[in-house]
């Protein structure tokens, strides 16, 4: 009952993670419909884009776009940009470009707030707009260009140059012409968008200075995009295998389905979904999840032995070849190694030990074995069989001193009943019970 329940229980998730890999092509719900413009002189929509731009990401800027254009009061649109790349094919980021630079309101980009970056392909999505960046952010590292010169033409040529291999401050942008200017605030890149509405005021020092006239409206993913944007970021996605094939690993080898079984469940989904939206190399995933399947070989054994050795060397393999193109952050990675090495050395085998202690279940080719005491075993003590410890116990007549090799004869619970390798005296109490056989059949 257990296995029938155990491998429908795999079926179930192999449909999740089946449906998990469509899921890209038809992303969450992207932004919600645009509030009406309460500001009789107009507002602005500001889209908050963090982490990779990923399908969620240019569907999100997409639908705002256009219900923007299409809402009454609505002056222009800015991107606040916090981005480490992108991870959808040149072909969308190129259809997405497109849609900004001809949208019906101006649709610009600011590098913000202090401290942020943009990064790869977002960098190009900077320089394809009117753009500002405030203090102390950085673009880069853009590479070879992935929008069309016919359309877009060269977006990072002469002074820009450096920014296709390496990072450039809010200055240096400014200097070589990737952005306009250096903006501290939203509200300064705001008030430099073309016939935007301001109003005169004074500063706290009597001086003249710039006010914005119309609202602004700042949004951000919807939960549940947010939730399936964060899980295509490459340490989380990382992050979710892992955890995914420890907790099915540890359910399967457990009687029924339980806590464990559905957040791995849940961590599968999530990391499918990850893994299909970001750049993913085929034969590095493959050897992840052969690792789990090692893994699995000796973790019904109780005892870490040689598969858990090619399942450790497949698993650091292809967690460092995972992603195509960049890696996972590389404390997700330690993170990733470690826990996967120290359950499968350690815990697992544990767990089983624990779960099933009777000598019926899964232990049984044990008996006869030989093994090493590792301290005096007398009459209880601690033997090492097959690289496993174990607890002991001897008769009181042949006790057994560490070092010396012993041979299971039974198994009680988690303790194995041991004898000395050379012969073990036999207990009074069975002698006395053969006499007994004895003169009872005479």
């Amino acid at each position: 009952m257990r296995r029938l329940v155990s491998w429908f229980f795999v079926a179930v998730i192999g449909g999740l993670v089946a449906l998990a890999g469509i899921l890209p092509g038809a992303s969450p719900a992207g932004a919600e419909t645009a509030q009406k413009c309460p500001n009789p002189k107009g507002c602005v929509r500001a889209l908050s884009i963090t982490g990779y731009i990923d399908e969620i990401t240019v569907d999100f800027i997409d639908r705002a776009v256009t219900e923007s254009e299409d809402t009454p009061g609505y002056l222009a649109v800015v991107l606040i940009l916090n981005s480490p790349g992108v991870v959808v094919s040149d072909a969308e980021l190129e259809d997405l470009m497109v849609r900004l630079r001809t949208a019906k309101l101006p649709v610009s980009a600011w590098v913000g707030p202090s401290g942020s970056e943009a990064l790869g392909g977002a960098a190009e999505v900077v320089a394809a707009l009117d753009s500002s960046m405030a203090p102390n952010s950085e673009i880069g590292d853009a590479g070879a260009q992935r929008l069309s010169t016919q359309e877009f033409g060269t977006l990072f040529a002469d002074s820009a140059a450096p920014a296709r291999s390496g990072v450039l401050d809010d200055k240096e942008a400014t200097k070589a012409g990737i952005v306009l200017r250096t903006d501290p605030t939203l509200g300064d890149h705001v008030l430099e968008i073309e016939d935007m509405p301001f109003k005169q005021v004074e500063d706290d020092d009597g001086r003249p200075k710039r006010q914005i006239a119309v609202d602004g409206v700042t949004e951000k993913l919807p939960l549940t995009s947010q939730l399936f944007h964060t899980a295509a970021s490459p340490g989380v996605a990382y992050l979710m295998l892992s955890i995914a094939i420890g907790l099915l690993l540890f359910e399967f080898f457990t009687a029924g389905v339980g806590v464990a079984g559905v957040v791995g469940a849940v961590c599968a989904v999530l990391a499918s979904y990850g893994l299909a939206a970001l750049p993913v190399r085929g034969w590095a995933l493959g050897l992840c999840l052969f690792a789990a399947f090692a893994f699995a070989i000796d973790i019904q054994t109780a005892i870490p032995r040689v598969w858990t050795g090619i399942g450790l060397v497949c698993w650091l393999i292809g967690s460092v070849f995972l992603f195509d193109g960049f890696r996972a952050p590389w404390l997700a990675m330690a993170s990733g190694m470690v826990g996967m090495t120290i359950t499968m050395v350690s815990g697992m085998p544990s767990m089983v030990r624990s779960r099933f202690a009777t000598p019926t279940l899964g232990r049984d080719w044990m008996l006869g074995k030989v093994g090493t005491a590792t301290s005096d075993i007398n009459p209880d003590g601690t033997v090492t069989v097959d690289e496993g410890e174990w607890r002991a116990l001897t008769n009181r007549a042949t006790p057994v001193l560490a070092g010396e090799q012993v041979r299971v004869v039974s198994i009680d619970g988690l303790t194995l009943e041991i004898e000395p390798l050379d012969g073990g005296a036999v207990d009074y109490r069975e002698q006395r019970s053969k006499r007994g056989s004895r003169a009872s059949e005479s």
